[in-house]
């Protein structure tokens, strides 16, 4: 018989002596460690630089960095919401003692098909509907309505829509602001003045900018930071034009800023508050919601949401009010629509690029010129048509429009609503305030700006049926994107509410820097190139179109 004995483990005791040797050799260890430590010294964390000035097309990398983190928060947002909803869940089910065990897998399984359903109801939920929904509160809640116009091409950032919804809403005022006042001349600033003061109140504006967050994304936060950037222009007018309204109608009033994207309505309430208070940035479209701010007892100042454009405008309408232009269409096909408006022999000069025959002929130019090529060593043409639609759309370029040489009434409007528009306001006092911005603007001349050709008011779409549903490309680039955040996210559950803020803050300069290395593999020829289309800006003032173009 054979008999099996359980053999016992090796006892882990020792000698004192052992014990007290290997203490002794640990101590040694971390003792050795310190010293080192102590003499490498405290190493600073490496500050982010951020995309230098010199690099090309800087705007449209921060703009699609922000857009990127963006979405991002919004993503995590709603997977938050989702996941306390299933703990919540979770929680009935475990206080439910009664559910035998059984039943525990179909319930679970009812409770996955529900939650993919919200998240299925959240995706598909589009947000231009939500944006119209915004812009009705924003209106029907408004005693006075400022409609924000790009000094520009101002007939173009007219909504004639929104406008015949303003009238129809009951006893509101609608006054113009041409922002941007000091990227034309003063001569076409002048005239359009003119132009646009025969119908409603109009007042010239600069909007303050703070030139070392530019690009940045700034958050509202418990203490607004100082608001430190250039001189605002056109402040005090505006301020005693709503508040000589306000002593007239004798209560508080409210104040709703309406506009199409990028023309500056949150800088204008910015620069009224005098404090970062609404989110600010290069890209369209960052205002999502209604934003309720008070500038004193008396007025308080309402920001929404953009204008949603109607897809039967004219491409080049299109390719300058809509945010989602470079993505329905191909970049060649926007940016080719805003330079089949604009001067030619202008536009030869401003990007200092020889003379051309098309369009695609231009782009190839204008790669070569600032250094952007592809892998083999061709012309990148769809960057350098993404070059010009950021330009175009930002608040860098300088471009005019004359206005209409005879004045007409608009359609929506007749003469008993203009003079209700007018009543209330100090029209004189206005006058004097708006020739005093005049003067301080500091204008480019005729020579440095490009001649441009509005294609008139923009149609706009105010109701949410008429919005129209998103095309099949569309919903899969949106799904793509939706799943890449969600790998992003699933790897950063742990992590606290307050890291996911702090992540939130950085600036996107590391993202768009490795978007450069990306796409330029040519970074030191552009940045020269650009450099010197930087010199050449100041020679472009001083030229006279009197003179001949060789």
């Amino acid at each position: 018989m054979y008999f099996f004995v359980e053999l016992k483990k090796a006892s882990k005791r020792m000698t004192c002596h052992k014990r007290y040797k290997i203490q002794k050799k640990v101590r040694e260890h971390h003792r050795k460690l310190r010293k080192e430590a102590k003499k490498r010294g405290h190493k600073k964390p490496r500050k982010d630089l951020g995309v230098p000035n010199s690099a090309p097309f800087k705007e449209a990398l921060l703009r699609e960095a922000e857009l990127r983190k963006q979405r991002l928060e919004e993503l995590k947002q709603q997977q938050k919401l989702d996941r306390q909803k299933e703990q919540e869940k979770k929680r009935k089910l475990d206080t439910n003692s009664g559910v035998e065990p059984s039943n525990v897998e179909p319930v679970k399984e009812e409770f996955g098909q529900c939650n993919a359903k919200n998240k299925a109801k959240s995706g598909k939920q589009n947000p231009k509907k939500l944006y119209c929904q915004e812009l009705k509160k924003v209106i029907e809640a408004s005693d006075v309505v400022l409609e924000v116009l790009d000094a520009r091409d101002p007939l173009g950032c007219r909504c004639p829509q929104v406008e015949e919804a303003i009238v129809q809403g009951g006893q509101k005022k609608l006054v113009l602001v041409l922002n941007k006042s000091d990227l034309i001349p003063k001569e076409n600033l002048e005239n359009w003045l003119n132009y646009l003061k025969e119908e409603l109140p109009t007042v010239v504006f600069k909007a303050s900018t703070n030139p070392k967050g530019k690009g940045k994304m700034t958050k509202v936060k418990r203490r607004a930071a100082p608001f430190k950037s250039e001189v605002c222009i056109g402040k005090e007018g505006l301020w005693k034009l709503l508040r000589g309204f306000q002593e007239t109608l004798g209560k508080a009033i409210q104040v709703g800023v309406i506009g199409f994207p990028n023309v500056g309505k949150s800088s204008i309430i910015n620069s009224l508050k005098q404090e970062r208070i609404c989110i600010v940035g290069v890209s369209m479209g960052l205002t999502r919601n209604m934003q309720v701010i008070p500038l004193d007892k008396q007025i308080t100042i309402m920001d929404c949401p953009s204008f949603i454009v109607s897809p039967f405008n004219s491409p080049t309408a299109l390719a300058l009010r809509s945010p989602a232009s470079i993505e329905v269409l191909k970049p060649v096909e926007a940016a080719s629509a805003i330079l089949s408006q604009a001067d030619k022999r202008q536009v030869v000069l401003k990007f200092t690029v020889p003379d051309f025959k098309n369009s695609l002929e231009f782009f190839t130019l204008l790669a070569q010129r600032r250094g952007l090529h592809q892998k083999g060593g061709s012309p990148n043409v769809d960057v350098a048509a993404k070059l010009l639609w950021s330009e175009w759309t930002g608040g860098s370029l300088g471009y005019y429009c004359h206005p209409p040489a005879s004045w007409t009434l608009s359609p929506h409007f007749n003469e008993s609503i203009v003079m209700d528009m007018k009543w209330g306001f100090n029209l004189e006092e206005l006058e004097k305030n708006n020739s005093h911005s005049i003067k301080a603007i500091r204008s480019p001349r005729l020579a440095s700006s490009i001649l441009f050709k509005s294609s008139g008011l923009t149609n706009g779409i105010t109701e949410e049926k008429d919005i129209p549903e998103e095309l099949p490309k569309q919903k899969e680039r949106k799904q793509e994107v939706g799943d890449d955040y969600e790998d992003m996210d699933n790897d950063q559950e742990s992590v606290d509410e307050e890291t996911n803020e702090k992540s939130s803050g950085m600036s996107p300069a590391k993202e768009a820097w490795e978007v450069l290395h990306d796409e330029s593999q040519t970074d030191e020829q552009s940045a020269r190139c650009y450099v010197l289309d930087k010199m050449t800006e100041e020679e472009d003032d001083a030229y006279d179109f009197s003179t001949d173009y060789v």
